[in-house]
């Protein structure tokens, strides 16, 4: 581990929070920082500029609404003319390269990058649906890294993104303070929101959801009642914490699908104080209170749903973030693993450690497969035959930790990772085998 590592991870451990998923939080570095009783006062505390961050338009619902109040150094509006540069593997949508495809597909994890990768350089497009500068859609990114981001800061004005870690911790610096994500944590950074990510490990990697729509929030809960699934108090926002850096940083915006660039004379994550609804958060999985039957069969996979982006449609996600934490199985009479089946939803999975249930072999940690709408897919031959037999004790799925991105739309994989080498060209052999049981 570097001695960049060794601090950044030091700087992590002593991290404290506010928690609440959707709260109207506040917090100030320096007290006396935050404004009483009005957000934009003549002149603001200790020199600070006040500015607010609106990740929703100004009329949408209350329950809906997104902004947040920052009081910093200097405004986000002193700033030199944005420039291209290059998008290098990333990707947006519509993506029309390549077409969708109605196969079956898996990959093992990213090739381990070139020395000197930090997070932006190493984010790697799998695929999506939909139209960025239409704000609809989703794309599904990898990143490999093994460098922090030095004198860098990164704001995705194309969506939110949430960071799902398999190798290797992260110390998130973001406007509004510092996040720790660990694999088994997901961190949410809001669309427009600048950070910057260090390592805590020699390297990491992991996958990303970039939601071009609506903001990811809990799902409704509905006959479960008022407890179950992600509880809001589990899901932990930053405390103000803030850079007063007079050097040059280059400040990279993801703006309707290209990466544009200005080198500022200061750091932009100087918020001395904020309060707000749109901040980042970062989340424990294995805090998911797993819900599941108790007599016999297999629930569909929505009752594993940790966040969800709705659409115009009541039940219908733009994108859905599901995580198989884990869980007891004790359904009698009952084919354990997940069943067969063809869905009109889109599913991107992924491994952040261990094995899957419904996988033998060829599915690991850092790889994913994706079966899009209407594909038949489900338990391998060798995980049928064994579950087939298998005696139905209880039995503690405890040895891994898989997730899904699941959406409305066809996911049309990009060029480079329809014809990626980590792409495995016998997937579909897992399926073959499956024997003729069937007796008239």
């Amino acid at each position: 581990m570097s001695e960049q590592a060794e601090r950044a991870r030091k700087t992590a451990e002593g991290l404290v929070y506010l928690t609440g998923f959707g709260n109207e939080h506040s917090s100030e570095a320096v007290p006396g920082a935050l404004p009483i009783a009005r957000n934009s006062p003549q002149i603001a505390p200790l020199g600070l500029y006040a500015e607010q961050l609106s990740g929703s338009a100004f009329t949408e619902p209350r329950a809906h609404n997104r902004r947040s109040w920052l009081y910093r150094i200097r405004p986000s509006a002193a700033h030199p003319p944005f420039t291209r540069i290059d998008n290098g593997a990333l990707r947006s949508a519509p993506f029309t390269e390549s077409v969708a495809d109605p196969n079956r597909l898996r990959w093992n994890p990213l090739p381990d990058p070139a020395p000197g990768t930090d997070f932006v350089a190493g984010l790697w497009t799998l695929g999506g649906n939909g139209d960025v500068s239409q704000r609809s859609g989703m794309a599904i990114h990898l990143y490999a890294a093994n460098a922090s981001m030095t004198d860098r800061v990164f704001s995705d004005s194309d969506g939110e993104l949430l960071i799902v870690p398999e190798r290797g911790g992260l110390l998130l610096r973001t406007e509004f303070g510092l996040l720790r994500a660990e694999p088994g944590h997901v961190a949410l950074v809001p669309r427009g929101v600048r950070f910057r990510v260090e390592l805590l490990d020699a390297d990491a990697r992991g996958y990303v959801c970039e939601n071009y729509g609506r903001p990811f929030e809990l799902p409704d809960l509905g006959p479960i009642g008022a407890n179950g699934l992600a509880a809001a108090r589990d899901f932990q926002a930053p405390v103000a914490a803030y850079e007063d850096v007079e050097t040059p940083v280059e400040v990279i915006n993801k703006f309707c699908g290209n990466l544009w660039a200005a080198t500022y004379d200061h750091s932009p994550l100087d918020v001395v104080a904020w309060h707000g609804t749109h901040v980042p958060y970062v989340y424990d999985l294995r805090r998911f209170n797993v819900l599941g039957t108790i007599s016999y069969d297999h629930p569909d996979p929505s009752i594993f749903t940790v966040l969800t982006s709705p659409s115009d449609t009541p039940g219908l996600a733009g994108v859905d973030f599901v995580v198989f934490a884990p869980r007891w199985l004790v359904g009698e009479d009952t084919f354990r693993p997940p069943y067969f089946h063809r869905n009109v939803m889109s599913e991107y999975m992924g491994l952040i450690e261990g094995a899957y249930d419904a996988k033998a072999e060829g599915f690991v940690p850092g790889g994913g497969s994706l079966h899009n709408m209407m594909s038949a897919h489900g338990p391998d031959r060798e995980t049928f035959d064994r579950a087939s037999a298998a005696e139905l004790k209880p039995q503690k799925i405890d040895d891994g930790l898989a997730f899904m991105f699941e959406t409305r739309w066809p996911i049309t994989a990009t060029a480079q990772a329809a014809g990626a080498e980590h792409l495995q060209r016998g997937y579909d052999d897992v399926w073959q085998g499956l024997q003729r049981h069937f007796r008239a």
